[in-house]
């Protein structure tokens, strides 16, 4: 588990404005308006612990069919 990552991007017009990256563990904003939405959702603890969890819940459970 520790080699996985797990990315969840938001994008807009085919533009990626903010990711949750689990190796960062938090999200990132990419324009102004990810970057607002990055600063809210990471004041969140239960919103940065659910994104955590997907990495378990998600990658582990997939791990076997790739």
């Amino acid at each position: 588990l520790k080699d996985i990552q797990f990315i969840r991007s938001y994008y807009y017009d085919k533009l990626e404005y903010a990711r949750f990256d689990s190796n960062v563990g938090k999200y990132v904003g990419y324009t102004e308006f990810g970057v607002k939405n990055a600063e809210r959702w990471n004041k969140d603890t239960s919103q940065i612990s659910a994104m955590k969890a997907q990495k378990e819940g998600y990658c582990l459970h997939n791990i076997g069919i790739w």
